[in-house]
């Protein structure tokens, strides 16, 4: 799902191409699952339409446009959400993206305006698990106002973050990934990082060499500085590119976390943007990744998401050594089919940005309900299991894969990118 680096790409994109810009026209979707708070669409764009914008803001995942008069509309991207400028390239989200062939407005189009010299903004969500508000001061009420601080505009200092890491006894992955205030029973401050989302914690957790269900509570001083320079590092990295990932660098677990099995690693990573002629080899006959080093990636649950992780490099310590030795490891027996996963990821993601669980019903509204059944492309978010607990050091661990091939595979990067277009362009001829 879109995480800090999209959302901020979308935010500097509206900046630079909207602002002190009048709205003539706006088309809210008759979508009440999405268009959150019991407003109408006629209402809603009553109240938006000859209004100028003058500001673009971002806490988290969270973005909402100031107007010259209140009430102004907010975005929640959840699993889908994209901001599209009529012209302008916006990085999105690979799952979120709508073809430049597709009708305009897209038909999945749940804010759509238009500015007095022509220009056009629309925000669509496939999935429908966004919300959009309006609201009179967003940054007041939830669930921005219970965010905690913004891994971007609000880094926390070295001996800040470290004394906040040694009162969790939460595994470390599941800790990134809370977005909310939690009350410390002393002095109610907010505790945790906001914007912070799956691939950017195992990115992270990757670079500092953290195992994700390390306890957060045992990490050492040099594994507290070494995360807290990572998640600076990777954060403003990625939004220094506009979140386009060709652009990240090669080393990164970003461009083979995405398949649990070796042939899927390479064709996802040529799906998301990377660069396959520059993936570096063993041989032509072993394929043998050395980005990682030669290192295997394992797939566990942390934090109630599938992780990836390499185990030779990020090791539990202290305690949890004896204790992960001596567990007997559970697995899943949950079987799920396309579509149950993002329901119930959708499910945490809002848990984990509003502080308030909901109980998934029904959509409602004119919108279709996503197919169950339709395969689609898998990322790490079709590979969660839906588990949205805090993250104990009792998470499910799985089977490792191995990011390297056997030379009975065969399947070369070449053939990886043959497959991976041909996949590309079938899914356009269905459509």
């Amino acid at each position: 799902m879109p995480e800090l680096p999209e959302v901020e790409a979308a935010r500097r994109a509206v900046e630079e191409h909207c602002l002190n810009k009048k709205i003539t026209k706006a088309i809210i979707a008759n979508d009440n699952k999405v268009i959150d708070g019991g407003v109408s669409p006629s209402n809603f764009e009553a109240a938006i339409v000859g209004k100028t914008i003058l500001a673009a803001h971002r806490k988290g995942k969270n973005l909402w446009l100031q107007l010259d008069s209140p009430p102004f509309p907010s975005f929640q991207f959840g699993m889908t959400g994209a901001v599209y400028i009529k012209g302008v390239a916006v990085t999105q989200y690979k799952r979120s993206a709508v073809k430049d062939s597709d009708e305009w407005p897209s038909k999945f189009s749940k804010f759509f305006v238009q500015f007095h010299d022509g220009l056009e903004l629309s925000f669509t969500d496939k999935r429908r698990f966004a919300k959009v508000r309006l609201l009179k001061d967003p940054a007041s009420v939830a669930p921005i106002s219970e965010l905690g601080p913004d891994a971007l505009f609000e880094p926390m200092t070295l001996d800040q973050f470290t004394k906040s890491l040694h009162k969790k006894k939460t595994a470390i992955k599941a800790l990134l990934l809370d977005q909310v205030v939690t009350l410390d029973f002393v002095r109610f401050l907010k505790s945790y990082i906001s914007g912070i989302g799956n691939w950017v914690a195992d990115e992270v957790l990757y670079q500092a060499r953290i195992h994700p269900l390390q306890t957060a509570s045992s990490l050492s001083k040099e594994s507290c500085v070494a995360l807290h320079k990572s998640i600076n590092e990777v954060v403003q990295y990625s939004v220094e590119v506009d979140a386009d990932s060709s652009r990240f660098p090669l080393e990164w677990l970003f461009h083979f976390r995405w398949g649990k099995k070796a042939g899927e690693v390479l064709e996802k990573a040529i799906e998301v943007g990377a660069d396959s002629n520059q993936f570096p080899r063993m041989s032509e006959s072993s394929n043998e990744l050395l980005c990682l080093a030669g290192k295997k990636i394992d797939f566990i649950t942390a934090g109630g998401r599938t992780s990836a992780y390499v185990p030779e490099l990020q090791k539990l310590s202290g305690g949890q050594v004896a204790e992960a030795t001596t567990k007997p490891k559970r697995t899943s027996k949950r079987k799920t089919v396309e579509g149950d996963d993002d329901e119930s990821e959708s499910g945490a993601e809002e848990a984990n940005e509003s502080g308030k669980p909901k109980k998934m019903s029904n959509p409602r509204g004119r919108g279709k309900k996503p197919a169950t059944k339709k395969k689609t492309n898998r990322s790490d978010d079709d590979n969660d299991d839906g588990n949205s607990d805090s993250g104990s050091q009792d998470e499910v661990e799985k089977k490792p894969r191995k990011v390297t091939r056997s030379s009975s595979t065969g399947l070369s990067i070449a053939k990886a990118k043959a497959k991976a277009k041909a996949k590309a362009k079938a899914k356009a001829k269905a459509k």
